[in-house]
């Protein structure tokens, strides 16, 4: 599986030691490294298909201050598609509005139908992708009834139903930002922690070396602006547990495509 981390600040501030500290596990997640930086002005993303720890371009980049509000870190270790940079993490799409969301997961889609159509309009080939494409089509489909955009709570209800109903057999652990709100959702057990910050929330699959650390509330979809937690889903109950079974069949499944 992979391993993601999410920064949520009331102010940017420079993040290069929690980053540094972060890449260090890609020695168990070879397959590629993403790193989407936000402030209120901009946003980057960069990624490679590389190990982090042998990035020259990654080493590179964390020798000069990256100060942020908003961050989003990957580091993979692939299941489903190849290794190349199409399916590396972060991914990004915009939704009718021109609203930019980006997506980070650890996990793997057994059995949702749904996102079965999605194979053939993807650029890569992973279930990850997959997921962000059918989110923003859900939001969309919500947009039609409305003369505006969605405002923070409708968009929040919208993917509170997704997690409902997804979650169920499948592992998803995710963190997805809008540009104003960060969605988190864990439904297995250990395998999401957090840090309280001075002035935010640090979010991360397996702790870092440097503070205290608590598991992530799982089985419902938390969210947050500015580093501050403003809503909770519903607490489905769908927890996600190790299949090897269910494993290999995804394996042979895909790699008979």
């Amino acid at each position: 599986m992979c391993e993601i981390l999410g920064l949520t600040l009331s102010h940017p501030h420079e993040v290069n030691s929690i980053l540094s500290d972060f890449y260090t596990h890609s020695d168990k997640h070879p397959d590629g490294w993403g790193l989407s930086v936000f402030t209120d002005d901009y946003s980057n993303m960069e990624k490679e298909s590389l190990p982090a720890y042998r990035s020259r371009y990654l080493r590179e980049r964390l020798r000069e201050p990256i100060s942020s509000k908003t961050t989003l870190a990957h580091i993979r270790l692939a299941t489903i598609g190849t290794i190349e940079r199409r399916n590396c993490h972060p991914f990004e799409g915009r939704d009718a509005d021109g609203r930019q969301w980006t997506l980070i997961h650890n996990g793997t889609i057994f059995d949702f139908p749904k996102l079965l159509k999605y194979s053939g309009v993807q650029r890569g080939s992973t279930d990850s992708e997959r997921i962000l494409l059918y989110m923003l089509d859900e939001l969309n489909r919500e947009r039609m009834s409305f003369s505006e955009p969605l405002s923070a709570e409708a968009r929040f209800d919208v993917l509170d139903r997704i997690v409902y109903e997804m979650s169920e057999g499948n592992k998803l652990n995710f963190i997805l930002y809008d540009g104003e709100l960060m969605y988190v959702h864990t439904n297995a057990e250990n395998s999401l922690y957090f840090r309280l910050l001075e002035d935010g929330v640090l979010i991360c699959t397996r702790p870092l070396k440097e503070g205290d650390w608590d598991a992530f509330p799982f089985t419902q979809l938390v969210a947050f602006r500015n580093g501050h937690c403003v809503s909770h889903g519903t607490n489905h109950g769908h927890i996600y547990h190790e299949n090897e079974e269910a494993l290999k069949q995804l394996y042979l499944t895909y790699s008979e495509l």
